[in-house]
């Protein structure tokens, strides 16, 4: 097997540092060894310090399983039967939310914006006052088939007093954006680890608050054995863990070191360096009259969705930066417009990157009008 380098800059995975590639690599330890339960420990530690939740505010642990398992983890857990469940839908990722949401069987009420905007606090603050006993509100914070943030800090402000659970999907902000989640009042948020955490796909990083944590333990079983709460809480965070599955002990290593590298940066300069990078391509896609996706006043710095040019085949000029030049960008999921889509996360996350990437954009582009046909 030959699998030759990429520099990844669509919207996820992204390449990670030797450090964490080091990490994947040790030695494999069993799932019952004593030195994994004081790795185990100090992971789940470590990820509540990143989503900023506070010591004794519920739980926080990865999944063995990708994001989506974080996002059906916690509709499994919070909803029943008949549940209503308010949804903001501006993109790919609300909409699964939607169809996880349905298969549980759940009264969803969605509350839509356009590909590129944001669903507004004021519309979900209408949906909750129209159904003031939903069980859960779930958003979007942010959209990486769009490259939209959600203002997740006014509507956690707003709910604030609120019974209704507030779930948030940060597959693409943890790491990359601000995210505080006991501050903000989110009582449910996932996130997955080859986007801005800069890890290999494989696990999911989730956090529960203490309200949604009891809540939890109050009701039945939910329909689900591998993602409930209280039985991975049981693995993970009890002293002798209460077997559950075997935990893929190459991806705890490479998370252990991925984290460490996020907290020794620090946040607010891990965010900083995101901030910078993502602005710096904007600008020059910008000056290279390309349009973007997102509205401004809600656009992700990690994440770019750039709209294709009339004429232009987008497949097509996606193949070539691949192929002629090595470098992987995204581009449109189904029911979005034509684009691309750039992401410069975790290791990524730098100007040097950024350079490479529109150097790359720009030769391709130079004979993009022999592609309109293809």
């Amino acid at each position: 097997m030959n699998v030759e380098p990429r520099l990844l800059c669509g919207p996820g995975p992204a390449n990670i540092s030797p450090e964490v590639l080091s990490a994947l690599s040790k030695p494999l330890l069993g799932h019952l060894d004593p030195d994994m339960y004081e790795i185990l420990t100090e992971l789940a530690a470590m990820t509540a310090r990143v989503y900023q939740r506070d010591e004794g505010d519920g739980m926080t642990l990865p999944i063995s399983a990708t994001g989506t398992s974080g996002m059906e983890a916690g509709i499994a857990a919070l909803v029943e039967p008949g549940s209503t469940v308010i949804i903001g839908v501006n993109g790919y990722f609300g909409r699964r939310l939607v169809e996880i949401a349905n298969r549980y069987h759940a009264n969803v009420v969605e509350v839509e914006a356009e590909w590129g905007q944001a669903v507004t606090n004021e519309a979900l603050l209408e949906a909750l006052a129209a159904n003031p006993d939903a069980r859960l509100m779930a958003v979007v914070h942010a959209e990486t088939s769009s490259g939209v943030r959600h203002d997740l800090a006014e509507l956690g402000a707003a709910m604030k007093d609120n019974d209704t659970f507030l779930m948030a999907d940060c597959v693409t902000s943890l790491g990359g954006i601000e995210v505080a989640l006991s501050d903000w009042g989110v009582d449910y948020a996932y996130s997955c680890t080859q986007k801005c955490l800069a890890m290999s796909p494989g696990m999911s990083p989730i956090s529960i608050s203490q309200r949604a944590l009891e809540f939890m333990r109050s009701q039945p079983k939910p329909n689900t054995f591998y993602l409930d709460p209280q039985l991975l809480e049981a693995y993970w965070l009890t002293r002798p863990p209460a077997y559950h599955h075997t935990l893929p002990s190459p991806l705890v290593f490479g998370l252990h070191e991925s984290l460490r590298e996020v907290l020794n940066e620090g946040l607010e300069a891990r965010w900083a360096r995101h901030a910078a990078a993502g602005g710096y391509l904007q600008a020059a896609m910008a000056e290279r009259s390309m349009e973007l996706l997102a509205d401004p006043a809600h656009q992700l710095p990690q994440l770019t969705a750039v709209l294709v040019p009339e004429g232009i085949d987008g497949a097509g000029v996606q193949k070539q930066m691949l192929r002629e030049h090595g470098i992987e960008i995204g581009g449109g999921l189904p029911g979005a417009p034509a684009m691309w889509r750039f992401g410069l996360m975790g290791y990524n996350a730098n100007t040097a990157t950024a350079d490479k990437v529109l150097a790359a954009f720009d030769a391709v582009m130079a004979d993009a009008p022999t592609l309109a046909a293809a």
